[in-house]
């Protein structure tokens, strides 16, 4: 566990490292730009939507063996921080619809999803891996980029998330 916040804090005071950017990727210390978010509970939402609070954004698919395993904990995040210090939402890089939306039945997501059908989000947040989780601060501005599957929930990861958003988090339990 250690060797994950370890990782996960050098992540955060490290630059991003050069890889290869997707088309029209947006850049840890750049703004989002402004973009439609078409939810699976039927709301469309903009980015613009979360201005006001830190934001964190997972970046995911249904077949992915990685993204499936941190769903969990991105949820318990999200039950425990979303609307309250930060938002928490995800976005489904799934071709399908369909098996993104009977995954998010199948393990009771609440958080907000997002379909991006047409790769717009998935290059503008530079998603050539995924899962990806993207901090933004509460004016749209890219703290960080976490690229791999991690446990949300941790206290070393809570911890490591409220210094990025310079947040003092609670370590309640659910």
């Amino acid at each position: 566990m250690r060797i994950i916040l370890l990782i996960f804090i050098l992540l955060s005071v490290l630059p991003t490292a050069a890889s290869a950017a997707t088309p029209g990727e947006v850049e840890v210390g750049d703004f989002l730009r402004e973009a439609t978010l078409r939810g699976f509970n039927g709301k469309t939402n903009t980015f613009a939507d979360f201005k006001g609070k830190p934001l964190l954004i997972n970046v995911w698919a249904s077949w992915c063996g990685p993204c499936r395993s941190e769903m969990g904990s991105l949820e318990r995040l999200a039950k425990r921080y979303n609307g309250k210090e930060f938002n928490v939402i995800g976005v489904s890089t799934d071709d399908y619809s369909d098996r993104a939306e009977a995954f998010i039945k199948q393990t009771g997501i609440t958080f907000d999803n997002f379909l991006d059908s047409k790769l717009m989000l998935e290059n503008m947040l530079g998603a050539n891996t995924i899962p990806l989780t993207i901090l933004v601060d509460a004016e749209g501005r890219v703290l960080q980029k976490a690229r791999g599957s991690y446990e949300w929930d941790s206290p070393e990861i809570i911890e490591a998330i409220g210094k990025i958003f310079r947040l003092k988090l609670k370590q309640e339990t659910l």
